[in-house]
């Protein structure tokens, strides 16, 4: 199997090289990507060798394996299937979002309809004041609630210390883990992590556009901790230093990981802070470092639980634009009047679609995937200890999506 895995990462490297995003993190033997940066490799070459690759591990027996090497297997067998679907898409082939999405991200997202939508929508009307479109009154309100850019990095750092302090009193992590901030514009995305390796991660924040208090402890938990950081982290601890399991050096981002990746990272917010332990926090130490005022703070938790349930939209956005239903125009148009989204976000986030296409769904169903499987495994919210230890367990294995079932 080692061998196969080794193949494996030279072929993610070899994809990287049509696809400037498909690489998300590497930090394997550095000669492994000064060899995949030597030349281009065809495309019909790297799908004949993970089809090759396939065949391999298939005939090697399964007989006398434990837990995390059948799942090392079916990993490694999922992960060559995602990456010989994207090559072929690289090569011209044409799939539906949701046959896209099942072909990369082993998982399917379920449809919701305009009228579910709607009646959303009809709540969070009656919640917000004045008249006008609803996307107009939803910002307006908002509004009151952005972080200044100059009092932005306290706000974050606070977030951040708050989340990490959490994680660490139920995941132990390695001695030198750390991760930097930057604050950048001109992307696609709101906030980014980029692993280096060595138990360190680059986090950077797009400040395009405005950011609003609830994404300060979103941001830190989703992209720091418990989030991608302290998944990175424990994927190299505990899999490729103590197991020597060198597939997991490289993360493809168009791929079932990171459906993984992304559904714990969202989930991992309310894992570290709980129900009113999150409203508490933030009314009582990021709305006065942030300088805002408080009056009208429960209106506005109520209003992001309301919008929370309009998450589905965006994935129903990118199903029509990228089946072709509708244009990029009716796309943003779409998002504005069923997700309340203003104009500018919902411009931002077909731009997100354009360039990521079905990656969208890792966010919502791998939110819901992931806490149906931790609740079914006894993480449930009024047992925190186990919610932390299933938790854990899972962001160091090689689970797939599809092998979200009840232990």
């Amino acid at each position: 199997m080692n061998r196969v895995a080794e193949r494996y990462v030279k072929l993610v490297l070899a994809v990287g090289r049509h696809d400037a995003d498909y690489v998300d993190a590497y930090y394997g033997p550095p000669e492994w990507k000064t060899e995949a940066q030597g030349g281009k490799r065809p495309l019909p070459e790297i799908r004949a060798e993970a089809i090759s690759l396939l065949g391999e591990i298939a005939r090697i027996p399964a007989a006398g394996e434990d837990e995390m090497a059948a799942l090392r297997r079916r990993y490694l067998a999922r992960q060559l299937e995602s990456l010989a679907a994207r090559v072929e898409m690289l090569a011209g082939k044409k799939m539906s979002f949701d046959e896209e999405s099942k072909a990369l991200y082993d998982a399917v997202a379920p449809t919701v309809s305009e009228e579910e939508l709607r009646k959303v929508n009809e709540e969070l009307s009656r919640l917000l004041p004045g008249s006008g479109p609803l996307a107009a009154r939803y910002d307006a309100f908002r509004g009151k609630f952005v972080i200044p850019r100059e009092k932005l990095d306290a706000v974050f750092t606070a977030a951040i210390e708050a989340a990490c302090e959490r994680t660490k009193a139920h995941i132990p992590l390695p001695p030198g883990e750390s991760f930097t901030v930057e604050y950048v514009t001109g992307k696609a995305w709101g906030a980014y992590n980029w692993y280096q390796g060595n138990f360190r991660s680059l986090i950077q924040v797009n400040t395009d556009l405005p950011i609003y208090i609830d994404r300060a402890l979103d941001l830190a938990c989703h992209e720091g901790y418990p989030g991608h950081h302290v998944y990175n982290v424990l994927l190299e601890k505990n899999l490729v230093r103590d197991r020597g399991w060198i597939e997991f050096t490289v993360y493809p981002l168009f791929s079932p990981q990171s459906l993984i990746a992304e559904g714990s990272a969202n989930f991992g917010i309310e894992v570290a802070f709980p129900g009113k332990e999150r409203d508490d926090f933030e009314r009582k130490v990021l709305f006065p470092l942030a300088g805002l005022e408080t009056s009208l703070v429960e209106r506005y938790e109520a209003m992001l639980k309301l919008t929370e349930r309009l998450t589905y939209a965006g994935n129903e956005a990118a199903r029509r634009y990228l089946n072709g239903q509708i244009d990029r125009a009716a796309a943003a148009a779409w998002l504005v009047e069923h997700a309340a989204t203003p104009p500018a976000r919902a411009e931002k986030q077909v731009r997100f679609i354009e360039q990521y296409r079905s990656y969208v769904i890792n966010y919502n169903l791998g939110k819901d995937l992931v806490r149906r499987y931790l609740e079914g495994n006894g993480g449930t919210g009024d047992n925190s200890e186990s919610r932390w230890r299933e938790f854990a367990l899972l962001l160091s294995s090689p689970r797939l999506p599809s092998g979200l079932a009840v232990k």
